[in-house]
């Protein structure tokens, strides 16, 4: 059973360079630091983020059992998952990627299910779905 009022689904992923990594999802996108466990010349072994009651986990990319299970989005910024973030002001948050030079891969926009959204590529590739759509407020 779930811990009441946390999210029990929580995405994982590798970056080349986590530590920088972690800094930009904390500066632009405003996740905070729960838990940073640091590796050696510089990587994370293992990191969770929080936003709000949900989480993510990233870890330094690194030739290991589960290392070789994950992978960072390739040279063509391919990614074979995503992560939506349902914030209160998808606008601020455009404004801080655009200020930090991030690629803005769907521009700000009100689709006709509701909110605001906007999706960009992080520092490394990896996609981040923005908006203010709460799914979980949305009856079926």
């Amino acid at each position: 059973m779930p811990v009441s009022g946390k999210s029990p689904v929580i995405p994982s992923m590798r970056y080349r360079d986590a530590a920088t990594a972690l800094d930009w999802l904390c500066r632009v996108l405003g996740f905070s630091r729960h838990l940073v466990v640091p590796g050696e010349a510089g990587t994370i072994t293992h990191a969770q983020l929080a936003l709000g009651d949900g989480m993510i986990m990233l870890g330094s990319e690194r030739d290991d059992a589960h290392g070789q299970l994950m992978a960072v989005p390739g040279p063509q910024g391919t990614n074979t998952q995503s992560v939506y973030l349902v914030v209160d002001n998808p606008q601020a948050i455009h404004d801080r990627v655009l200020a930090a030079g991030a690629d803005v891969v769907t521009p700000l926009h009100h689709p006709e299910y509701g909110g605001a959204f906007f999706a960009c590529r992080d520092p490394e590739g990896h996609v981040w779905n923005i908006g203010s759509y709460d799914p979980w407020q949305t009856s079926a």
